[in-house]
């Protein structure tokens, strides 16, 4: 089960042969398939508009719909050779006493949802989405000592132990009967191990729980957020990890192999990293409604803002994520504004104007943006002061260059560098447009191609299935994946470009730090 951050909450399948081509795919989406659990976007919103939860039932309910619907089609269980896959981030599963037991003596004759149903202490999972917890997460930090310890100790602020210290500080009793915590990835592998799976790193690393560096539980976090927390997570694994053999439920029921290997399933981002097939240098850029980085990195430099993982497909190595909230809804508002609502207007204006766009910046955060923490529209001159408005071509060239330049601060601050092999990976609806690419090249000073990820999580969970099969004689992940269909090449950097931008971009960040500290009061 995965929340898709931009499109349809479903659960989906996809399998790939031996040259990793797709040749099955398909989704139950939770909504329209499963309307006995009343849920919108996958989710119920409680009173208080801050808790966020989903049914837990209802995603075992939705992988008995697909695994139904793939026997009626014909599919061949009986080749399958390894599963893995990917859930929503950051929610977490609460099984009751006594369904590890449940989970060994599975019945073929019967649906799984009609077996586990008696199976959890809590019956609808806090997901991603839930920002109820600030008392708990204000309570960790102190514990640490301080948001920035955090970060540094386990990537980030505030995640899934602040939703399990919740748990334990307003339902106890649910608690103690809780024999064992999954995150919504290792809930899923438990379904096909037919009993628990191990958390893995990468996945793990998104808890605040797991020390990113040495890739063990934080004693002291594990402490401040509940009793026993230890023994309720077991230990994580590396995120190639091979957890153990299909479950005979399935191999009786469907026809998988009895030797068909189960691969650590880890969280959706992690598994898009994969599915992107990212290398060490370099950087996914997802352009939809809010914009998403995913970066390769060797050293990272924990901060504030963003979110740094164990890297799922390279076991020395990281990943981070840095989110911006206006992304092709400014783009739109901009096109509408200055360019009479036509894409190709857009692309001429950045097509007419000159590189630095004569040192002209501007900042454009219609609602409150999350990296860094501004809301409105911020204009300035090339001598640095406050302007009210641009020509209209200018006002699109500081939009584009002004996202960029900002992506760029910000993915250098987690520690990105920008290496001679670098290549940078566009997904998302302004990926179509070459003019905005091709502004996107000449900021980063590195050639952008594009890829057909409509589904890279997914698709990166049967990679990642694939590594795990070859992970025991040490092949990286790139040279399994190597037979993948190739991106396309789609902007190179203008000559030049190197010079302008390293030239603004001191500037550009100095001039954030001053609307920052005028809108917003000193950083935390």
């Amino acid at each position: 089960p995965r929340r898709v951050r931009v499109g349809v909450p479903s659960v989906k399948v996809v399998a790939v042969d031996a040259e990793l081509n797709v040749f099955y795919e398909d989704s139950a989406h939770f909504d329209r398939d499963l309307p006995e659990f009343g849920t919108q976007g996958g989710v119920h919103v409680h009173e208080d508009g801050l808790t966020v939860t989903s049914p837990v039932l209802m995603w075992v309910q939705a992988l008995d719909i697909i695994l139904e619907r793939m026997k009626a089609s014909g599919f061949d269980f009986s080749q399958v050779l390894a599963l893995s896959g990917a859930g929503q981030q950051h929610g977490s599963i609460y099984w009751k006493a006594g369904a590890s037991q449940v989970l060994r003596s599975l019945s073929p004759d019967l649906p799984l949802h009609k077996q586990l149903q008696a199976c959890f202490s809590i019956s609808d999972s806090p997901v991603w989405m839930d920002s109820s917890t600030t008392a708990q997460c204000r309570q960790l930090e102190a514990a640490v000592g301080g948001a920035q310890a955090l970060s540094c100790l386990t990537g980030s602020r505030r995640f899934t132990g602040n939703q399990i210290a919740k748990i334990y500080q307003q339902n106890p009793e649910a608690y103690s009967h809780t024999e064992r915590i999954s995150l919504v990835s290792s809930f899923a592998a438990s379904l096909f191990l037919g009993s628990y799976s191990p958390i893995d790193c990468s996945d793990g690393s998104g808890m605040n729980l797991l020390q990113i560096k040495d890739k063990v539980w934080s004693r002291v976090c594990l402490a401040a957020c509940a009793p026993h927390l230890e023994e309720k997570l077991g230990s994580p694994v590396p995120s190639c990890s091979v957890v153990g053999a299909i479950s005979s439920y399935y191999v009786q029921r469907y026809g998988f192999p009895p030797g068909c290997q189960v691969v650590a399933f880890t969280g959706d981002n992690p598994a898009s990293l994969a599915g992107m097939r990212l290398e060490e240098g370099d950087i996914a850029v997802s352009l939809g409604t809010s914009d998403t980085l995913f970066l390769w990195l060797q050293e990272p430099m924990p901060a504030l803002e963003g979110h740094i993982f164990c890297n799922p497909v390279g076991s020395q190595h990281y990943m981070a994520l840095l989110c911006f909230k206006n992304g092709s809804l400014m783009r739109e508002k901009i096109r509408d504004e200055s360019a009479s609502c036509s894409w190709s207007e857009f692309s001429e204006a950045l097509r007419s104007t000159e590189m630095g766009n004569g040192g002209n910046l501007g900042f454009y955060f219609d609602v409150m943006e999350i990296t860094p923490e501004i809301i409105g529209r911020h204009r300035f001159s090339a001598e640095n002061h406050k302007v009210p408005a641009f020509p209209r071509d200018v006002e699109i060239r500081a939009l584009i260059e002004g996202q960029f330049m900002a992506k760029r601060i910000h993915a250098e601050g987690l520690g990105y560098q920008v290496m001679p092999k670098t290549k940078i990976l566009a997904t998302g609806g302004a990926s179509h447009n070459r003019d905005i690419l091709q502004v996107l090249a000449d900021v980063f000073g590195a050639p952008v191609y594009v890829i057909d990820t409509a589904n890279s999580a997914c698709v990166g969970s049967a990679y990642r299935a694939f590594h795990g099969l070859a992970a025991g004689t040490d092949v990286p992940f790139s040279e399994v994946v190597k037979l993948a269909p190739p991106p396309r090449l789609a902007a190179t950097p203008t000559p030049g470009a190197s010079q302008v931008y390293e030239a603004l971009l001191p500037r550009y960040a100095k001039l954030e730090q001053r609307i920052l500290s005028q809108t917003q009061g000193p950083p935390e």
